[in-house]
């Protein structure tokens, strides 16, 4: 199995989760490889079986519009039949930006796996995105 962590951060919050999902992917034996939105693009990105993406919820709880938008609009017409993850941090709201997300690539056909959404002052942030990338690691 081959998985990618894809994730835009602007304070290094959804960047640390990035890191401990890779790792937790890791630490099962698959391969994980890591990517800021802008590193990779949607032609490589589709050759992996999973694909988590970060992004934190921004302004009225969106996703952050000039990349990742950008970048995830265009991915959604090629997920279809693959195992999604979302992930990020927030720091007010009750996380609607997380659900309307999650219902996006629901439409898209893929298989979504979960989501992790975590306040930005979470302490624990790296070791919950860890155990959250192991179990999508081993997940159908």
């Amino acid at each position: 199995m081959k998985a990618v962590v894809i994730y835009w951060s602007e304070t290094g919050n959804t960047e640390n989760m990035a890191n401990g999902i890779a790792d937790g992917i890791r630490g099962t034996g698959s391969v994980a490889d890591l990517y800021r939105v802008g590193e990779i693009p949607v032609t490589q990105a589709v050759q992996y079986d999973k694909v988590a993406f970060g992004c934190p919820a921004m302004g009225n709880e969106s996703l952050e519009k000039r990349e990742f938008e950008t970048f995830f609009r265009a991915m959604e017409t090629v997920l279809a039949g693959k195992s999604i993850a979302l992930f990020g941090s927030y720091g007010w709201g009750d996380g609607e930006w997380m659900r309307n997300w999650a219902e996006r690539v629901k439409a898209t056909g893929a298989r979504l796996f979960d989501e992790l959404a975590i306040n930005q002052e979470s302490d624990s942030a790296y070791d919950d995105a860890f155990i959250f990338g192991k179990a999508f690691a081993v997940a159908r």
